[in-house]
C-alpha cells in the first residue's frame, strides 16, 4: 500500500489542508515511488514508463503508479470504487443499499406514475387498443415512464449537488448549469440554510473507504456548526456528516410516517461515511479522516423553501448498513448458489447394478 499522509485529528490544519488541496492540479512531473526520480506524469495521471537506471532490462517498478488527482478511487457503472494504489475493488455505498434494502416506497410510487400518466393519456391508450403492435407499443411507454421521472430527478440532484461544491470550494459552477432557473432556487435555499445554521464546512464530495468492510462511497460534505451542536448536545467543534436531498416533497408526510423524500435509508448511508477510515483531499492525498458525530444531517432541499433534518447514523445505523451490504451480497453473489435443479428419483436399473456390484 502506497504511503500514508496523516494529519492530526480534530485540528483546523486538517480542514486548512483541505481547503489547499482543493486549488491543486495535475503535475506534469512526479517522484516516483520505485526509483525516487522525478519522473514525468501521462494525461492519466500516471507516471510515464521508464527504467530505474540505465542498463536496465526492465522497466521500473514505478511505471504507471498514480499520482495527484489519479489517486481518488473513481466509480465505475458497475457501482464500484477502484483504488488504483491497492488495485482494490470497493462496492459503493449507495449500490449496496438500493439491492440490500426495502425499496417499497419506490414500487408505490411507480405503480402511482403509471396509473396517472394512462389516465393523462386515455385517448392516446383508447388509439392504441385497436392493434396488438400499437398496444404492445404504448405499455411499453407506460412502463418507462417511473424511469423517465427517476432520471430526470436524478438530473437535478446531480445538478444541485455540483452547484454546491462549487459554492463551498469558491469556484465558479458550470456554466450551462449555473444558467438554469430552474435550479437558483436550490442554490439561494442553500446558502440561507448555511448562514441560518452557522455551517463552516471543512470538506465536500469527499470519496471516503473503508477496507476492513470492503465499501467506499462519495460523502456530500463535513462540516462544524456550533448551533447545530447545541440543538444536538454536543461540543462546539464536533464535526458532521451532511447530505443533501432534493427529492420529494417538502413537510409531506408518506403514508409510512416518513418525510417524503428524507427516508430513513439515509442514516444508514451516512453510517456508512463516517465509519469510513480513510478518505481523499482533492489533490489526491489519502488521509486518516478525523472522528464524526454519531449524528448527521440532512438538508431537504426545494423550490419552495428548504428544511434541516437530525439523523442518526452512530453505530446502531452502521450495523444496519452492514446488514444491508450482507443483504446485498447475497443477491448478487450468494443467491446464485442456494437452489439446485429439480430432484429426480434414481434410475431402478442403475439402482440395481450399483448394489450387485457393492455385494460382490
Amino acid at each position: 500500500m502506497a504511503a500514508i499522509t496523516e494529519i492530526p485529528i480534530g485540528l483546523d490544519g486538517w480542514a486548512a489542508a483541505a481547503k489547499v488541496a482543493a486549488t491543486a492540479e495535475q503535475p506534469e512531473v512526479a517522484t516516483c515511488p520505485g526509483c525516487g526520480f522525478d519522473r514525468k506524469v501521462n494525461q492519466t495521471g500516471t507516471i510515464r514508463k521508464h527504467k530505474a537506471a540505465k542498463g536496465d532490462v526492465l522497466p521500473c517498478t514505478g511505471s504507471g503508479a498514480p499520482v495527484g488527482l489519479a489517486r481518488i478511487p473513481t466509480r465505475s457503472q458497475r457501482g464500484y470504487y477502484r483504488d488504483r494504489e491497492t488495485g482494490e475493488q470497493l462496492p459503493a455505498v449507495t449500490s449496496l443499499l438500493n439491492k440490500g434494502m426495502s425499496k417499497e416506497a419506490i414500487s408505490f410510487w411507480s405503480a402511482k406514475v403509471v396509473a396517472e400518466t394512462a389516465m393523462d393519456n386515455v385517448g392516446e391508450m383508447l388509439r392504441a387498443s385497436r392493434t396488438p403492435e400499437d398496444r404492445e407499443e404504448f405499455i411499453k411507454w407506460l412502463k418507462q415512464e417511473p424511469l423517465r421521472r427517476r432520471d430526470d430527478r436524478g438530473d437535478i440532484g446531480r445538478a444541485v449537488h455540483r452547484l454546491i461544491e462549487a459554492h463551498i470550494l469558491s469556484e465558479p459552477a458550470p456554466a450551462h448549469i449555473a444558467a438554469n432557473p430552474e435550479f437558483r432556487p436550490y442554490l439561494a435555499h442553500f446558502a440561507e440554510c448555511v448562514e441560518v445554521w452557522q455551517l463552516n464546512f471543512i470538506a465536500s464530495e469527499m470519496v471516503v473507504a473503508h477496507y476492513e468492510d470492503e465499501y467506499a462511497g462519495t460523502l456530500d460534505y463535513l462540516f462544524r456548526s456550533p448551533l447545530v451542536a447545541a440543538v444536538v448536545g454536543l461540543p462546539a467543534d464536533t464535526i458532521f456528516a451532511g447530505d443533501t436531498k432534493t427529492g420529494g416533497e417538502l413537510d409531506r408526510i408518506t403514508f409510512s410516517g416518513h418525510r417524503h423524500g428524507v427516508y430513513p435509508s439515509a442514516g444508514a448511508q451516512m453510517a456508512a461515511y463516517r465509519a469510513a477510515p480513510w478518505g481523499w483531499l482533492r489533490d489526491g492525498t489519502k488521509i486518516r479522516l478525523p472522528e464524526r458525530a454519531p449524528i448527521g444531517v440532512i438538508m431537504h432541499l426545494r423550490p419552495e423553501g428548504w428544511r434541516l433534518y437530525p439523523a442518526r447514523c452512530g453505530d446502531d445505523m452502521y450495523a444496519t448498513f452492514r446488514h444491508a451490504k450482507a443483504m446485498a451480497e447475497f443477491e448478487t453473489r450468494h443467491s446464485k448458489n442456494v437452489i439446485g435443479e429439480a430432484l429426480t428419483l434414481p434410475d431402478p436399473t442403475t439402482s440395481a447394478t450399483t448394489s450387485r456390484k457393492a455385494v460382490a
